[in-house]
């Protein structure tokens, strides 16, 4: 014969106290003497609570019972193995199974006999209920202390630590910096999904030294700690769902808090907004979002295109089209109708493609060029490929020395770029005058009836150049300025890679992403990145970007 002999505790606390090497000894001794059995192998959970038999060393014993190994199992008393009832039965069942016997030292029994075996269940029914008593007083007890605005334990949230003197959460200023940056941003943006990207891309970890998401952001936004009340009792668990509100306990002005109730109340006001928004309800504003509404113009008359629905294909699928605005306010333009179908794969792959560049700049001219236009039969023009090639690597510049899109006016002054522009403009002028003048004086010497001398004529000649030099030499240092990349605005792109990530992209066309998406995000997606798309012959001629940025197409 073998034994199995099972050893816990659920506490440091009786570890300390010795409890594990007293049910140790006492077992050892109880098999050899009681049953003759000295082949034995001790099994310890120490720390685990017995409301379940999820703990290591149970398994790993119950592992080698199933193989055969043991005869018997002893325990010191029967709520060391489980306070649950199910549990112990179904433990039972398979101890039975196997032909092992269970023992308990305290409660003087074992189950080899039908006494032994119906005293082991009544047992265990106490024992379940004394644990069920238990956690009621527990609950209990914390109910109350939560009423005194007491701490219960727990994870304290980022933005404090514990205090062990006040036994209460007291603000940690370097993690409250993250908290009133989150708060802060969400009243600016509005979007958890940009702060999380934003928080992860800086390496601003979460209290436990994680990434961030938008859940995330969304749990500190709607947590009213942060102003100072203590909430408890709110769930039926940590991420349980909410317990009926006559049910919480709530302790107003209860601890110093980091933002003050006003604007936790607008954040979370935008949270309710931003959810109306998105609800089931709001979906049917789709069969009214064009996607390219407004943003389409004609190349022949320059008038915008007038958007409406055309007829529904056979999966549902309604896509948009584009008519011509000159056409119905009755000018002559033989520009055709466009619709979502026959310029929308093309926008967004081109789109999508452009983005691409932007996370990873190409090495080369070619190389932007191929990856812009993909296996399309098109090419962009040289000053299109050139000014996006210089923009991004002005981006490539800012990353190197950590600057954001938003931090742009810190390496460009546009007061001065506006400014420059302002004064070429006056040079230009002033240039032409001057040019204009030594014509005139060319002329006065050569033809006017009044001869002018030729020292006379040199002098003023002289006079004219040196100040049509001066003039280039101006205009040269601004022009230099002017060549730089065309940058007047990159703060859309924090913007654009939020709603990027409100978009579910399952597919490649843009039939599937509208059919898997709100109508009114890809709109907002387009008309974050794009002022205006020029059509020509039922294709898109050039797409002028809210950065100011121009690409024009060649068609093959």
């Amino acid at each position: 014969m073998k034994a199995a002999l099972y050893v816990r505790v659920s506490t440091t606390y009786q570890i300390d106290k010795d409890s594990l090497p007293v049910q140790r000894q006492d077992l050892i001794n109880y098999a050899k003497y009681a049953f003759n059995i000295d082949d034995y192998k001790i099994f310890e959970d120490a720390g685990f609570s017995g409301k379940n038999t999820n703990r290591p060393a149970f398994q790993n014993m119950m592992d080698r019972i199933r193989s055969r190994e043991f005869s018997h199992l002893f325990v010191w008393k029967i709520d060391r193995v489980s306070r649950n009832l199910l549990d112990f039965c179904d433990m039972y069942e398979e101890l039975k199974k196997y032909n092992c016997t269970f023992v308990s030292k305290n409660e003087q029994f074992d189950t080899s006999s039908a006494m032994g075996e119906a005293m082991l269940k009544i047992i265990l029914v106490f024992a379940e209920l004394e644990r069920k008593l238990t956690s009621e007083r527990v609950t209990s007890i914390m109910l109350a202390r939560a009423e005194k605005g007491l701490w219960n334990g727990a994870n304290v949230p980022l933005g404090y630590s514990y205090d062990e003197e006040t036994k209460y959460p007291v603000i940690n200023e370097n993690e409250a910096k993250t908290i009133r940056f989150i708060f802060d941003m969400y009243e600016k943006r509005q979007s958890t999904a940009a702060i999380s990207k934003y928080l992860n891309e800086n390496n601003v970890h979460t209290k436990r030294g994680g990434s961030w998401t938008s859940k995330g952001i969304g749990d500190i936004i709607h947590n009213p700690f942060y102003y100072g009340t203590l909430r408890y009792n709110y769930r039926e668990s940590a991420r349980g769902k909410k317990k009926s509100e006559d049910e919480w306990i709530v302790k107003e002005n209860n601890h110093e808090g980091i933002i003050s109730k006003e604007q936790w109340l607008r954040c979370n006001k935008i949270i309710e907004e931003n959810a109306k928004k998105n609800a089931s309800r709001f979906r049917s504003m789709n069969q009214i979002q064009h996607i390219f509404g407004g943003l389409i113009y004609c190349k022949t008359c320059g008038a915008k295109y007038i958007c409406s629905l055309d007829k529904p294909r056979k999966d549902g699928y309604k896509p948009s089209r584009y008519i011509c605005g000159g056409k119905i306010k009755g000018v002559i333009c033989d520009n055709k109708i466009v619709t979502d179908v026959t310029i929308g794969d093309f926008m967004l792959q081109y789109v999508l493609n452009f983005i691409s560049c932007i996370n990873k700049i190409p090495s080369n001219l070619e190389d932007l060029e191929n990856r812009l236009l993909g296996n399309y039969d098109v090419c962009l023009d040289y000053d299109s490929l050139y000014d996006t090639f210089s923009m991004l690597a002005y981006i490539k510049q800012m990353r190197k020395n950590n600057y954001k899109y938003e931090d742009l006016d810190k390496i460009v002054d546009f007061e001065k770029v506006k400014s420059n522009k302002s004064e070429i403009d006056s040079l230009l002028e002033n240039k032409s005058k001057l040019e204009r003048a030594a014509e005139r004086l060319t002329n006065l010497y050569l033809y006017d009836d009044v001869p002018m001398s030729e020292r006379e004529f040199y002098k003023r000649k002289t006079e004219i150049e040196d100040k049509l030099s001066e003039v280039n030499e101006k205009l040269n240092a601004l022009n230099n300025e002017k060549n730089k990349p065309k940058i007047t605005d990159l703060g859309f792109m924090d913007e654009m890679d939020d709603l990027l990530l409100r978009l579910d992209f399952t597919g490649s066309s843009l039939r599937e992403l509208t059919m898997n998406n709100d109508r009114k995000i890809l709109k907002d997606f387009f008309e974050t990145i794009i002022e205006k798309i020029i059509v020509c012959d039922k294709r898109v001629d050039s797409i002028v970007f809210r950065n100011g940025l121009v690409h024009k197409f060649y068609y093959k």
